[in-house]
């Protein structure tokens, strides 16, 4: 897995011409990934008063939670992202927009954020990295504060990803697309676990809520995860919710084939070919 030197370059050096819609195509577009995957799983959290985002990239996110929050702040490694951003979203006066070192958030003033959200990003950093983050996160989060990430749990999978690193090149990807062996591709971080997460939450005095461990791509192989958490006021008296869901895939086509940008058009099409014969 990369190293902060690494994630700079890849994503300094990215394609964005496509605003990061590309790595929505499975749901049939953002929007039908925002509104069927995404918002009923943080609609508990807001609207609210200030919203972190961690890693904006090109605001594919952004876009929809600046109308949830009173303030929004997004911090991201990249500078070319921020100034995108920064540009992108110039009309709107209570986002503000910070570079940071991919591990920092000495910007945030402390007990001042009520929701942190991080998707499609953070897949991409090894433990230490979101360590940093949840420990700084501890003392940002107001009282009552909750977050929503998503991150690699590829670490559950040492002895898969060893076994997949086996199978000659020439036969990985087709290995990977028939789902036989975890997406050594998929570029997760393999130090990262759904248990090592909820230690870091507990190290950083956070309250974890539920995680789902989720499959990407191909596979049942849940080498993703979906962690929320809090900075709970008092005792908690219940512990956190853990789902497998090697589904999550599943739902993407579904929502594609439903909610999608082009949703019904090729069954229309192909509807109109049976009655025309």
């Amino acid at each position: 897995m990369a190293d902060l030197e690494k994630n700079l370059s890849v994503w300094g050096s990215w394609d964005w011409s496509q605003e990061g819609e590309e790595w929505s195509a499975s749901w049939g577009g953002t929007t039908a990934l925002w509104y069927g995957t995404l918002l009923p799983r943080i609609g508990r959290f807001v609207p609210t008063g200030t919203i972190l985002e961690i890693a904006p990239g090109y605001g594919r996110w952004t876009q929809y939670l600046q109308g949830l929050c009173e303030r929004l702040v997004v911090v991201d490694l990249t500078e070319g992202c921020i100034d995108h951003c920064r540009k992108r979203f110039a009309d709107l006066g209570h986002v503000e927009y910070h570079v940071n070192d991919g591990r920092s958030l000495e910007m945030i003033e402390d007990g001042s954020i009520d929701f942190v959200f991080s998707f499609d990003s953070l897949v991409h950093v090894e433990l230490d990295i979101l360590d940093a983050y949840l420990a700084q996160l501890g003392a940002k989060l107001r009282p009552g504060g909750a977050g929503f990430i998503h991150h690699s749990n590829a670490g559950s999978y040492r002895l898969l990803n060893s076994a997949a690193r086996r199978v000659p090149a020439k036969l990985r990807r087709r290995f990977v697309d028939r789902g036989l062996v975890t997406d050594i591709f998929a570029w997760r971080a393999e130090s990262v676990t759904t248990r090592e997460v909820a230690d870091a939450c507990a190290r950083a005095g956070l309250t974890l809520f539920a995680q789902e461990a989720i499959n990407w791509e191909h596979g049942p192989f849940t080498i993703d995860a979906l962690s929320t958490f809090g900075r709970a006021e008092g005792p908690v008296g219940r512990r956190p919710v853990t789902v497998r869901n090697a589904r999550f895939r599943a739902e993407a086509q579904r929502y594609a084939r439903l909610y999608g940008a082009d949703a019904g058009v090729r069954d229309a099409s192909a509807n109109r070919r049976v009655e025309a014969g």
